[in-house]
């Protein structure tokens, strides 16, 4: 078992049942969890990324000074939309307000109602090849869904990861509203762990995808691989001119293994990463940056390596998933069984990292802004690492701050 926190689980949804709120919880605030030391025992993020270095969108990461969140924030779990879902994975919300979201092991979307909670099989990805941490991974929307219905996916096949693009009718039979696969990107490395996952639209309209390196920790310093990298494509799986190198998707190098992907209100990218032994990582993503994986891991101050803004011990997050908002990021731990808040000025923290939820919920895998200060979070206990109980895997909607 991962973490410790069964019995409270247990006494939390026992509590939410009696309450008789069917689909909808009521839950009060939780308390934060206790700062986490970085490396030199300073709260990590009390050091900033390096100063008047550029960010994505071109401005000064450490000037000039801008206000932040409060240093202490909030976490209201508002609602439940979904529950019983099996190895939740990507999640997609669509205009109107329903949920797209991936199975890693079954393969297959379905369409989670959000008024009702109904989930409904929309189709299955052919070729993914599910196993260990592989298998249907990220989902994403078109930029101009409205007109092309497209969904992107990231998964794993028997020879790579890759991504393709299903087109979306919602007019044919359940199960059968997917298109045939159309394979805009393909050749990323695969294995039974590390295979990334994450893949966003940006602000720019390009598509960004985290991989892993597979276990194979060479690979992720070596820029003629696909592993250990974050990439940045066009929707047809083109490089972007603009990237570091010319014909090259590669957009940042030497990670670990990417599946939480980012933007702030200033369009700075941000990721999460898992750690090996002793430090997971919060970066702040910079075009061509080396981010020091297997030369370095948590804040090592190596020369021509990016450190970290936030660092944490891997049995309080495994982050996975990561979103923006009420100007914050916010983390989804795995083995931490917690959310975690990093509130920032522009690209600095302000205070020590927070934690929400601990052992409430269990695994927690992915997590997406909503607008405002509404987030959903996705449980992670049916994955083979957890321990699920009566109604794993879930979907809770937070009011945060």
């Amino acid at each position: 078992m991962y973490g410790g926190g069964g019995a409270r689980r247990r006494s939390v949804l026992a509590a939410v049942a009696a309450a008789g709120c069917g689909a909808l919880l009521a839950a009060g605030c939780s308390p934060p969890g206790g700062a986490v030391a970085g490396p030199s025992g300073s709260p990590p993020g009390a050091t900033a990324a390096s100063p008047g270095s550029p960010g994505p969108s071109g401005s000064p990461s450490g000037s000039p000074a801008v206000s932040g969140p409060p240093a202490k924030g909030s976490v209201t779990v508002s609602g439940e939309i979904a529950k019983g879902l099996e190895a939740p994975w990507g999640v997609a919300p669509l205009p109107g307000g329903d949920l797209l979201v991936a199975s890693r092991d079954k393969g297959t979307i379905s369409r989670v109602a959000v008024g009702s909670g109904t989930v409904t099989e929309i189709g299955e990805v052919p070729g993914v090849a599910p196993g260990g941490e592989g298998g249907l991974l990220g989902l994403a929307l078109s930029p101009s869904f409205a007109s092309d219905r497209l969904v992107y996916a990231y998964f794993t096949t028997e020879s790579d990861n890759r991504i393709a693009r299903m087109r979306y009718d919602e007019h044919r039979p359940p199960g059968q509203q997917l298109g045939a696969p159309d394979t805009v990107f393909r050749g990323i490395p695969k294995g039974s762990i590390h295979n990334g996952g994450r893949i966003a639209f940006g602000p720019d309209k390009m598509l960004y995808a985290g991989t892993g390196e597979t276990g194979d920790t060479g690979l992720a310093q070596d820029k003629k691989s696909l592993g250990g990298k974050i990439l940045r494509m066009t929707p047809d799986g083109d490089p972007v001119h603009g990237n570091p190198e010319p014909d090259s998707v590669v957009y940042s190098y030497g990670h670990r293994n990417v599946q939480g992907l980012a933007w702030d209100k200033d369009k700075r990218l941000w990721a999460a990463e898992f750690g090996q032994n002793t430090w997971d990582e919060l970066n702040l993503i910079e075009p061509g940056a080396n981010y020091g994986w297997p030369e370095a891991e948590g804040k090592a101050g190596r020369p021509g390596m990016r450190d970290p803004v936030a660092v944490w011990r891997t049995d309080e997050a495994s982050p996975s998933g990561i979103a923006w908002a009420q100007g914050s990021i916010w983390m989804a731990g795995l083995k931490g069984e917690r959310l975690w808040r990093i509130p920032l000025a522009g690209a600095e923290p302000i205070a020590a990292p927070e934690a929400f939820l601990e052992g409430k919920y269990g695994r927690l895998r992915t997590v997406v802004a909503l607008g405002g200060d509404r987030l959903l979070l996705v449980t992670s206990e049916t994955d083979g690492r957890g321990s699920p109980e009566a109604g794993d895997d879930r979907i809770l909607t937070l009011t945060v701050q």
